[in-house]
């Protein structure tokens, strides 16, 4: 039996490209969003960004050399300690160490200057055993991920009372990554839930929902967060006031998706396919959840993307201000009180690390964001 060229290449080319284009015709609405989404490259970038900070707050306990409420004198200040692989005596090597510090007064500032013993070495180690924790918050263990033995590994420095600032920024990631979720699953929830009614009953109900969202809307945000932040009794537990935060992140921000929801629901309901759902006895849920809301689901999971960093930039912004959440918590915002100050920071610049997450956090969101949109619209390039 004779194969016949096609002009376009070898036959089993043209059998795969058959294949591939019915695959693409019979592809689910999930499937051909995912398929667009691979080709977002910032997109995938930002989505392994977003996992990698989410697997880091998971896993803070063990990700941490050190207790992050440990604290020690005796090294206040201390700046970034580098991690070295060419040993003075064999060489390079694979396994990093980091030498010993000594210490010295500078007799004119009365700043103290840390520089490295070069005799005293600290070989890292990994999987050691450190300091008791509850990973996951159920399994109790000693297990770290690295360590430096009796010596010090200052990854990013300490702070002001001898704290290491990698196990508190690792440890921040849990408060500040969390928030975002919580509270863009509150907001987004009333905001679905509040225009949705809006939008579908309409006359008196309507009028009264658009009274509201402005009454809510024409409230300045800082003085209603430092009112709200004052309100909150100081006898109250710190998981009490990061609950209490994250709701009133979530009251606040719910407005903008209800009335965007309820300007949709308008328009999509007077559409030929929603009367032609009605004639044939569909039920008002039945056409929301089918036809309403995959409509603009594009805009849904942008609106998504978008509020968990503007979450996480409200608790940040708070917490600097010192009307949010306060130690002992420990989040990025916490962490950045004590970069107020500049010639703090000018001396110390390491306490400004916290910022660069914000930052790399909030991109990361935004370029997934970008990528989910893009992938979502239905009328979008295949």
């Amino acid at each position: 039996m004779r194969t016949v060229d096609t002009p376009g290449g070898s036959p089993t080319a043209a059998l795969q490209e058959k294949v591939a284009e019915e695959r693409l015709y019979t592809a689910s609405q999930w499937q051909l969003m995912w398929r667009r989404f691979r080709k977002h490259k910032m997109a995938l970038v930002g989505a392994a960004v977003v996992i990698l900070l989410y697997l880091t707050a998971l896993l803070a306990p063990f990700l941490s050399p050190s207790d992050p409420f440990e604290y020690d004198s005796s090294y206040i200040y201390v700046p970034p300690q580098r991690l070295h692989f060419v040993h003075p005596e064999t060489g390079f090597q694979l396994r990093p160490f980091v030498y010993g510090l000594t210490q010295t007064i500078d007799g004119h500032t009365f700043r103290r200057i840390y520089t490295e013993d070069r005799s005293t070495i600290y070989p890292i180690r990994f999987f050691v055993r450190g300091f008791e924790h509850k990973l996951f918050g159920i399994f109790r263990t000693n297990l770290n991920l690295f360590g430096a033995g009796q010596g010090t590994v200052f990854l990013l420095g300490t702070d002001k009372l001898g704290r290491d600032m990698f196990t508190k920024i690792v440890y921040g990631a849990r408060i500040s990554m969390s928030i975002g979720l919580v509270g863009v699953a509150v907001s987004f929830f009333l905001g679905l839930m509040i225009g949705g009614i809006s939008g579908v009953c309409g006359g008196a109900v309507d009028s009264a929902i658009q009274r509201i969202i402005e009454l809510i809307r024409s409230f300045p945000t800082i003085p209603l967060w430092m009112a709200l932040s004052a309100a909150f009794p100081p006898q109250w537990s710190p998981v009490t006031v990061y609950f209490m935060i994250t709701i009133i992140l979530s009251v606040i921000g719910w407005t903008v998706l209800a009335r965007v929801v309820r300007g949709k629901f308008l328009s999509l309901r007077e559409e030929d396919y929603a009367t032609a759902a009605r004639l044939a006895g569909a039920g008002q849920m039945y056409i929301i959840t089918r036809h309403f809301i995959p409509g603009f689901m594009s805009y849904i999971i942008a609106s998504l993307t978008l509020r968990i960093p503007a979450m996480i930039l409200g608790e940040t912004a708070l917490s600097y201000l010192g009307i949010g959440l306060r130690p002992p918590i420990i989040s990025w915002g916490v962490l950045l009180q004590e970069a107020q100050n500049v010639n703090t920071v000018a001396m110390y610049p390491w306490l400004f690390t916290p910022a660069f997450l914000v930052i790399v956090a909030v991109l990361a969101f935004n370029f997934m964001g970008d990528g989910l949109r893009d992938a979502a619209d239905p009328y979008g390039r295949r």
